[in-house]
C-alpha cells in the first residue's frame, strides 16, 4: 500500500499542485485561514486516489469542520476500516507566496492512530515516509540521517510561537534554554525535518490530525520522542488540538519537556 500512496501523492503533485504554484490566488475560510484553488483540486484527487487503494473513510483539511469530525468518528468507531487523514498542502501560505517549504501530507490511521505516513514537498523532491514497525525514510535513505545533539544548550529548535500560550511565548522568545530557533510554516514538514535531524527540537501548542498524522509517525519510525504539553502519552487528549514536545534524543527530549513544563 506505501508504495501505491507515494506514487498517488506524487502524481498529485504533478499535475494538481506545481502547475498551480504561484498561479493561484488566496481564498479565506470562515476561521480567517487561507487555501487555494490548488489545496481544493489536490483533496479532490487524493479523496477518489486513496479511497481506491483502500476503502475508508477520508478527512481532509479542505473540508468542513462537521465533515472532519464525521469522518473521524466513521474511521475510529469501526463504521469503516479505517481512516485516511489528508492535507492536500501543508503550509499553504508558504505556497502561495513562492517559498518552497510545503507538502503533500497522507496518514492511514486506525482505531485513532497512524500506521502510515508519506509527506512530499514538491518543490525540494523530499518524499518522507514510514509504516509502523518498519523505519522512516527520506527518498529511500533511513532516517535520521544527520547525528543529533544531546545537549539542550546546542540544540536547534523548531518552536511555533503563534500557538503558545502568550506568556509561556515570552518566555520561550527571550529566554530560550536551545541555541537557535527555526519556524517555516508548515507542520508535516516540521516533524519530518525533527525525524530526519535538521532540528534537534520541536515544539507546537496545538496541532490537527491532518498537521500531526503523517508526520508524528515518521519521526517515531526515526527513534524520536514526543509528547504532549500535559500528556507522556502523546496520544492522550483531544486529537483536535494536540500540542507536541518532540526531539529524537532520548536525553535531549527528557530535558526538553522538563523545561517546557517548569516554564509553560
Amino acid at each position: 500500500m506505501l508504495n501505491d500512496v507515494i506514487a498517488v501523492v506524487r502524481k498529485v503533485a504533478r499535475e494538481e499542485v506545481m502547475p498551480r504554484y504561484l498561479q493561484v490566488a488566496r481564498r479565506v475560510k470562515v476561521d480567517g485561514s487561507s487555501y487555494t484553488e490548488a489545496d481544493v483540486a489536490a483533496q479532490a484527487v487524493l479523496f477518489e486516489a486513496l479511497r481506491a487503494i483502500r476503502p475508508g473513510a477520508v478527512m481532509g483539511e479542505e473540508m468542513s469542520e462537521e465533515e472532519q469530525r464525521a469522518q473521524w468518528l466513521q474511521g475510529i468507531n469501526g463504521e469503516s476500516d479505517g481512516l485516511w487523514s489528508i492535507d492536500p498542502i501543508d503550509g499553504t501560505s508558504n505556497f502561495l507566496n513562492g517559498l518552497p517549504y510545503f507538502a503533500i501530507s497522507v496518514a492511514w490511521m486506525n482505531q485513532g492512530k497512524s500506521v502510515l505516513g508519506v509527506v512530499y514537498n514538491p518543490a525540494t523532491d523530499e518524499m518522507f515516509y514510514a509504516e509502523r514497525g518498519c523505519g522512516a525514510f527520506l527518498n529511500d535513505r533511513p532516517l535520521p540521517i544527520k547525528r543529533h545533539t544531546s545537549t539542550l544548550s546546542t540544540a536547534i529548535a523548531n518552536v511555533d510561537l503563534k500557538r503558545l500560550d502568550k506568556k509561556f511565548a515570552v518566555e520561550v522568545a527571550a529566554n530560550p534554554p536551545y541555541a537557535s530557533q527555526r519556524n517555516y510554516g508548515a507542520c508535516a514538514l516540521e516533524w519530518c525535518y525533527t525525524a530526519a535531524g535538521f532540528f534537534d527540537l520541536y515544539l507546537h501548542g496545538g496541532q490537527k490530525p491532518w498537521d500531526y498524522a503523517a508526520g508524528s509517525l515518521i519521526l517515531e519510525e526515526a527513534g524520536g520522542y514526543m509528547s504532549g504539553f500535559e500528556h507522556d502519552d502523546y496520544w492522550a487528549g483531544s486529537p483536535w488540538r494536540r500540542s507536541v514536545i518532540a526531539a529524537l534524543d532520548v536525553d535531549l527530549f527528557e530535558q526538553w519537556r522538563k523545561w517546557v513544563r517548569e516554564h509553560q
